[in-house]
């Protein structure tokens, strides 16, 4: 975890990874899929966590055992279906993969 927190943290700094495509989160310091649920991850102006169409906060679960992450509007109980949305699935797919050390490649942005 420390290794990969440093080497993304050097890698956003020089323009080479977006923070929003980190596998490890610079304020908790922790696995992303392990803090997605943090209200610090609701980023209103991207859509990050945030239904567009209700105008609210989105849930995020992460089933740890069977890899599964799923987004749904704490309002409307739909998946908002945004780039947002897709990135915070590959995104704690990725970190899943790495804390457990499995291989997985990330996937292309849609």
């Amino acid at each position: 975890m420390a290794d990969t927190l440093i080497s993304e943290d050097a890698a956003e700094e020089r323009d080479e990874l977006s923070a929003l495509e980190r596998i490890s989160c610079h304020v908790h310091r922790r696995w992303a899929h392990e803090c997605i649920s943090s209200p610090v991850h609701v980023i209103v102006v991207t859509g990050h966590r945030w239904c567009r169409r209700c105008e609210a906060e989105a849930f995020v679960a992460v089933d740890e055992v069977s890899g599964s992450v799923d987004v749904v509007c704490t309002r409307c109980r739909e998946a908002p279906g945004t780039a947002a949305t897709r990135q915070i699935i590959r995104t704690c797919r990725a970190s899943l993969a790495a804390a457990f050390g499995r291989e997985q490649a990330r996937v292309p942005a849609a």
